[in-house]
C-alpha cells in the first residue's frame, strides 16, 4: 500500500513540474534575436513582485498554456522589480514599459521586433489584457490576435 502511494505521488509530483517549465526569456535583446531567428512573435509580460497572481496561476502555470506557448510564441518576462539585473538592462526595461504604455501590472502583449544598428523597433500585435476566463479564453484570445496577422 505504501509503494503504491509513493509511487502515485512521483507520477503526481512528476506532472506538476513538467506543466511549470516554462522558458521565460529576461534579456529582450536575446528574445528579439530568438523570435527572428525562429520565426516566432514574443510575448511580453511586464510584472512586478507585488502584482497580482491571477494570470500567473489560473493562465501561465497551466499545461495548456505550457504547450500553446511552446508552439506559438517567444516567451519574455520584464520583471520592473528585480533587484538583480543591472542598472542597463532596469533601465531599458522601464523605457519599454513606457513605450507600450504599460499602466497596470501585469501586462502581456504580443509584437514582433528587429534590431538595426542597435535600435530596437516593435510592431504591437496586440495587447492581452487579464479577463476570468480562464486558460482556454486567454488561449483563444491569442490565437485571435496572432492569426489576425
Amino acid at each position: 500500500m505504501t509503494r503504491k502511494l509513493l509511487i502515485l505521488a512521483f507520477f503526481l509530483i512528476n506532472i506538476s513540474m513538467k506543466s511549470q517549465v516554462l522558458e521565460w526569456k529576461t534579456n529582450i535583446t536575446d528574445a528579439i534575436l530568438l523570435s527572428n531567428e525562429i520565426r516566432k512573435p514574443m510575448l511580453i509580460l511586464f510584472t512586478a513582485a507585488n502584482a497580482p497572481e491571477n494570470l500567473q496561476n489560473e493562465v501561465f502555470n497551466t499545461e495548456d498554456f505550457e504547450k500553446w506557448s511552446r508552439k506559438n510564441v517567444i516567451l519574455v518576462k520584464l520583471d520592473l522589480s528585480d533587484t538583480e539585473m543591472s542598472t542597463e538592462e532596469r533601465d531599458q526595461n522601464i523605457k519599454l514599459k513606457n513605450a507600450f504604455g504599460v499602466a497596470n501590472l501585469p501586462e502581456v502583449y504580443l509584437a514582433k521586433a528587429f534590431i538595426r544598428n542597435d535600435e530596437r523597433s516593435f510592431s504591437v500585435l496586440g495587447k492581452l489584457p487579464y479577463n476570468f476566463t480562464g486558460v482556454d479564453g486567454w488561449i483563444n484570445d491569442s490565437n485571435l490576435i496572432l492569426n489576425a496577422q
